[in-house]
């Protein structure tokens, strides 16, 4: 065994270990191989002189240490019991977010229960909120068509992504239960964090990829069959 690790093998399965890590993308598979790779770096630097290197193996150690502790936090994130309790409920809408991510865009928004009808958006005026609707009836008025929507739906979007005034008059019945974004804070927010604006993309990505597959034209009218002769 001694004669198979060699100091040379050893700073080659070091240095192997670094370049497979460096080629994932998986943050977990990445800090592994860095953790292996650091591993063998420490028996090489105990090995590879008559005296250890003890210098070079205390700093890989505590680099090891290190690499550890991020690994923790990033388990950690990725646990339910990272949820935050007053959003817990409405996790599962939002899977496509691990749980520490869901946290972070949480953190910044207000859960509320209105006590009369609101008006949340007003067509060709700013947004000043981003909205989602956990539960009530959403009434659109856009460029002059009446339309509701269901619940569990973003409202404001769009306004949100492009930055532009909202594209209709969007209302919510009394009793509505929203969360809601302001709009400059969460602006701020993803360009100081790029985690939480990669957050907050991910959900308003996929509420409108929903939103245009279920989408139907007001003029469409259904194919049928040609009929038999």
């Amino acid at each position: 065994m001694d004669t198979l690790f060699t100091p040379a093998v050893l700073i080659v399965c070091a240095g192997g270990a670094f370049a497979l890590g460096y080629l994932i993308i998986h943050q977990m598979a990445l800090r592994t191989l860095m953790l292996i790779g650091s591993a063998f770096y420490v028996a090489y630097y105990a090995t590879a002189a008559p005296t250890p290197l003890w210098g070079a193996i205390y700093t890989t150690l505590a680099m090891m240490v290190t690499n550890l502790i991020g690994m923790a936090a990033l388990a950690a994130r990725r646990m339910r019991l990272s949820l935050p309790r007053a959003h817990v409920d409405i996790y599962d809408r939002f899977d496509v977010l691990t749980p520490g991510d869901f946290r972070l865009v949480m953190g910044r928004a207000e859960r509320l229960t209105l006590d009369a009808a609101h008006t949340i958006t007003t067509e060709g005026q700013p947004n000043t909120h981003l909205y989602y609707v956990i539960s009530g009836r959403i009434t659109v008025v856009k460029r002059g068509i009446r339309f509701s929507l269901p619940e569990g739906l973003f409202v404001g979007e769009v306004a949100y992504l492009l930055d532009t005034d909202a594209s209709a008059t969007t209302r919510v019945e009394k009793g509505a239960e929203v969360i809601r974004w302001d709009l400059r804070t969460l602006r701020r927010t993803a360009r100081r964090n790029p985690r939480f604006k990669l957050a907050i993309d991910a959900m308003v990505s996929r509420d409108l990829a929903g939103k245009v597959a279920q989408a139907v034209s007001v003029q469409s009218v259904p194919v049928t069959s040609p009929a038999a002769d």
